[in-house]
C-alpha cells in the first residue's frame, strides 16, 4: 500500500514540476536538481536516517530501548560504528524500519555518522545523499 501511495504521489510532483515553464524542457531529476529538492524516496530515507541519528543519539530513550544493535569495526574505509542487521524468519521483516535503514546508515562515511549536533548530521546527510545516484 505504502509504495502504491508513494508511485502517486511522485507523479503528481512529477506532473507539478513539468508545470513550471523554465523547466518544462529538462528530465525529471534535473527539474529536481534545479529545484534543490530531493525525491520522494531520498526525503523518505533522509527522514528515516534522522530518527536513527536520534534514537542513537538517546533521544527516543524510553520508546527504542535497543531499537538498534551498534558493532564497532576499526577499519579506516567505514564509518566506525556499523549498525547489525538483525535475523527476520519471514519477508514482512525487510519492510521493518530498522531493516529498511541499517544498509544505509552503514555505507555513510565517518564524517556523518558522527555528527555532534542533529543539524550538522542533517547537512552533512544532504551533502552525502546529493552524491547519491
Amino acid at each position: 500500500m505504502v509504495n502504491k501511495d508513494t508511485e502517486l504521489v511522485e507523479r503528481v510532483q512529477r506532473r507539478a514540476t513539468k508545470m513550471i515553464r523554465w523547466l518544462e524542457h529538462l528530465f525529471y531529476k534535473e527539474r529536481l536538481r534545479e529545484l534543490g529538492v530531493f525525491s520522494l524516496e531520498k526525503r523518505r530515507l533522509r527522514g528515516d536516517l534522522t530518527a536513527v541519528f536520534q534514537y542513537l543519539k538517546g533521544a527516543y530513550r524510553k520508546d527504542g530501548e535497543n531499537i538498534f544493535n551498534r558493532t564497532c569495526c576499526d577499519r579506516t574505509r567505514s564509518n566506525g560504528f556499523k549498525l547489525r542487521e538483525g535475523r527476520f524468519r519471514l519477508d514482512i521483516g525487510k519492510k521493518f524500519f530498522t531493516v529498511r535503514v541499517i544498509k544505509h546508515y552503514n555505507r555513510f562515511p565517518r564524517k556523518v555518522v558522527e555528527a555532534p549536533s542533529l543539524e550538522t548530521f542533517q547537512a552533512r546527510l544532504d551533502g552525502a545523499l546529493s552524491n547519491m545516484v
